[in-house]
Formats: structure tokens, sequence, C-alpha cells
């Protein structure tokens, strides 16, 4: 039911699902479906963003993709899996380093600025994060 409310925030554009196998490839089918002519997003957990430096580097940012990512933010209190906390001290940091506007989403009214923050990646064909902690999801 939590989830309905990205559904809601986004329900104006045409959505479509493709899955891959690591977040990496998911951006090279996000900078094919832009260069398609679509407008991507990617759907990702905080703990791959180490994977996924080089595809936003030399990829998304060098030839000025907009993406998207809507990013499950693990490992914050209350984290029930310890090896989930180690990459929350640094994902903040690491979208810092590559510039990347991140946005941060704790409560489900907070999504009603979703749409806002993908028309902006897209008219500004840069990435965006939004990460979206346990409160969020829950509902608190």
């Amino acid at each position: 039911m939590d989830s309905l409310i990205i559904i809601q925030g986004v329900n104006q554009y045409t959505v479509g699902h493709v899955p891959s196998n690591r977040e990496d490839e998911g951006m090279g089918l996000c900078a094919g479906a832009f260069m398609g002519g679509r407008r991507p997003a990617i759907i990702m957990q905080n703990t791959a963003i180490g994977v996924t430096i080089n595809a936003l580097t030399t990829l998304i940012q060098y030839y000025r993709m907009p993406l998207p990512m809507l990013i499950s933010y693990r490992g914050e209190v209350g984290e029930p899996v310890a090896c989930q906390v180690e990459m929350a001290v640094h994902t903040k940091a690491l979208l810092a380093q590559l510039n990347i506007p991140t946005y941060h989403f704790h409560h489900p009214d907070d999504a009603a600025e979703l749409s806002g923050i993908l028309n902006h990646a897209y008219m500004a064909r840069k990435p965006v994060a939004v990460l979206m902690d346990a409160t969020f999801w829950k509902g608190q």
C-alpha cells in the first residue's frame, strides 16, 4: 500500500518495467531508453551506489542524460541487517562527491515533491537521487 505513493507521483508518465541483474546494467538500459526518446528512471537500493559509480560518471553524466534514481535507503536507525549500515554511512557522501542532487523522503507526504523532481531532472538533463528511508515506506 505504501508503494502506491510513488506510483501516484509518477502516474502522469507511461511506466514500463525492464528488469536488470545489476544496477549499473540498469543505468545502461536507462541510457538506451533516453536515447530512444523515453524518460527513464531506475529503482534501486543504496547499497548498489558503489557498483554504479562508473556508469554514472562515464555514461550518464558525461553524455548529460537525465536519470532519476529512486533509492531505497537502508542502514539507518532501526535497520535489522548490520551490513546495510556501512553503506548508509557513505551513500550521501558519494552522491555529493558526484555532484548529484539528492532528496531524502522521510514521510509519505514527501512524495508530493516527486513530480517536480522528475521534471527538473529531465529538463536539466542530469541524474538526481531520491532516498526513501524506512519511515517513508512504513508511512510514519
